[in-house]
């Protein structure tokens, strides 16, 4: 049963911190980082909006590289800590299943994905 406040609803939790586990990945990589921190990579955009990152995996259509996978990136809003938007990249790496894309681009520098991030922003895609 959930814990309970003093008036009888429940209590609510807005996030756990979780120590870091150094020896689950290399934290300068995006899926590095979500493995050691058990939480998606967060960076500041160029419009100063907040924005968590994941790696998304979709099929392709192509039989040769039948999975894809791409960055999503949730834009949080200013203040409150309420969805704004997203901005999502094309396929950055295909290949024969989902968990090999998703490892390949789990291996991208923190930093390269932030630059992706602000590129995405620049050019105004819609979300």
């Amino acid at each position: 049963m959930a814990a309970e406040q003093p008036d009888g609803t429940p209590e609510v939790h807005h996030g756990h911190h979780h120590p870091p586990d150094h020896e689950a990945g290399d934290e300068r990589t995006l899926g590095g980082y979500m493995a050691v921190h058990k939480r998606p990579a967060a960076f500041e955009g160029v419009d100063g909006h907040s924005y968590s990152a994941d790696i998304l995996t979709d099929t392709t259509g192509v039989v040769a590289a039948p999975w894809g996978a791409y960055l999503f990136f949730v834009r949080w809003g200013l203040g409150e800590p309420e969805v704004q938007g997203h901005l999502e990249t094309e396929f950055l790496v295909k290949g024969t299943s989902e968990a090999v894309v998703r490892h390949q681009l789990g291996a991208m520098q923190l930093g390269t994905v932030k630059a992706t991030l602000d590129g995405l922003i620049r050019a105004g895609r819609p979300t």
